[in-house]
């Protein structure tokens, strides 16, 4: 007569007294049903890729078109700016009839202009009027009096400004370039998964066949090294999402392309002594551009005789030069603001984008994962392999004991008022399980 083990004595003895374990026909049964669950979510997952991929290429094209409007733009105000400094040159050259005139009033000028300046600097702000001070003088022996004769400030303001579009555009850039190499990232690697996976499938996914799919073999998506390595050397914030904490590398991405957002809309908005401008603007805007002290140039009485020289002669010519540097100089500044409203739907579009395929990611971008966390001879996707429920009169706690995928398994109890007999049993247990699967697989990977 053969022994029967004691351990399944034991077992025989606790069902007979606390409760029930499925037999293996029905455990067959409810995972099943929890395995369509998580071919489901599988499915809306690398559909849920998909669309980020698709969003992606959209904005790219998007992207380009800004571009090559950003670069015409760019050429436009340059060549304003070259006539208006070639204007400026010319006028330069027929105002020899009063350079005399011009440079002792200039030598008043000066003094007088840097201490408003300063003056007005200490007042207003905290800190920094030794700075200002010496960046001015220093502006003033450089400059000459036809700076004040023809608002000259005026081209260094535009100069400023170009500075900071190039820097912004340059910081828009490399946000963008975050973005773009995460998302293809994310789709290699979710296709990858999906290529991994597709031999435990009985059939087409409802959203797409396999074909569809394998137009976009994982190991052709990718960006080219040249331009990923310009991107990482031109930011060390670079770094595709799925190798760090996605949230994290979206926030660095959206705070980069914010970063002169408040200086490229404020814009050296400096002018005199006008309070309709804060303080904060004002001071920020003369430490980085002492060039604008030239706008209190009616503070000072010697200045103001510069502005009512006449240089013309007899010499029309004259005239028409100056006509001609306004208009270039005006044309320029219209280019700028036309430049900044470019950079500014450009950021707008991107963090739109941006916010829009964060949320996707939070649903989605778990499955880019399963191709690092399964082997190659992955058996299943869903097995439920005990469901124990102890007896009585009142319903009880179901404990189940499930296997996702290559994972070591999870045991939790499902709550008594659904039954093992519920039709919708497997799918209630399969959710829980991938919950826990992300969370304890996923997010610790």
């Amino acid at each position: 007569m053969r022994m029967v083990p004691l351990s399944l004595l034991l077992v025989a003895v606790l069902l007979n007294f606390t409760g029930a374990l499925l037999p293996p026909e029905s455990l067959k049964k409810i995972s099943e049903e929890g395995r369509k669950y998580i071919t489901e979510q599988f499915e809306n997952a690398v559909n849920g890729v998909r669309q980020m991929k698709k969003l992606m290429d959209q904005t790219g094209e998007e992207h380009q078109k800004i571009l090559r409007t950003l670069e015409e733009t760019k050429k436009n105000k340059e060549d304003a700016l070259k006539q208006a400094l070639e204007s400026e040159q010319q006028l330069s050259e027929t105002q020899e009839i009063c350079n005399d005139t011009m440079l002792a009033l200039w030598e008043e000028c000066k003094p007088c202009l840097k201490q408003t300046c300063v003056r007005f600097y200490s007042k207003t702000c905290r800190s920094g009027s030794g700075l200002v001070g010496r960046q001015l003088e220093d502006f003033l022996n450089r400059s000459s009096p036809f700076a004040i004769w023809v608002n000259g400030e005026r081209i260094d303001t535009l100069n400023k400004q170009d500075e900071q579009q190039h820097m912004a555009l340059e910081d828009l850039e490399d946000g963008y370039s975050i973005v773009e190499d995460s998302v293809h990232e994310l789709f290699q690697d979710s296709m990858k998964a999906f290529d991994h996976m597709k031999p435990l499938f009985s059939k087409p996914f409802h959203g797409f066949s396999f074909p569809q799919w394998e137009q976009f073999p994982f190991q052709k998506i990718s960006t080219p090294v040249s331009a990923m390595r310009i991107r990482k050397e031109r930011s060390p914030l670079f770094e595709p999402f799925f190798t760090s904490n996605f949230d994290s590398l979206f926030e660095a991405a959206q705070k980069m392309m914010e970063k002169h957002r408040q200086m490229i809309q404020q814009g050296p908005q400096f002018d005199g002594m006008n309070n309709s401008t804060d303080d904060k603007t004002v001071c920020r805007e003369l430490r980085r551009n002492t060039a604008g002290c030239l706008r209190m140039k009616d503070k000072c009485e010697k200045c103001k005789e510069i502005l009512a020289v006449d240089c013309s002669g007899k010499n029309t010519m004259q005239e028409k030069l100056r006509e001609k540097f306004e208009d270039s100089v005006r044309l320029a500044e219209k280019y700028t603001t036309l430049y900044d409203d470019l950079l500014q739907r450009f950021r707008e579009k991107m963090l739109n984008t941006t916010g829009l395929l964060e949320d996707l990611s939070h649903q989605y971008s778990w499955v880019s994962k399963l191709a690092n966390l399964t082997d190659n001879d992955l058996k299943g996707i869903f097995q439920m392999s005990t469901a124990y429920s102890s007896s009585g009169g009142a319903p009880s706690d179901t404990t189940v004991t499930v296997k996702l995928f290559d994972s070591e398994s999870f045991t939790f109890t499902v709550p008594g008022h659904i039954s093992m007999e519920d039709p919708t049993f497997g799918e209630l247990v399969a959710e829980e399980a991938l919950k826990r699967f992300k969370k304890e697989v996923i997010e610790a990977a």
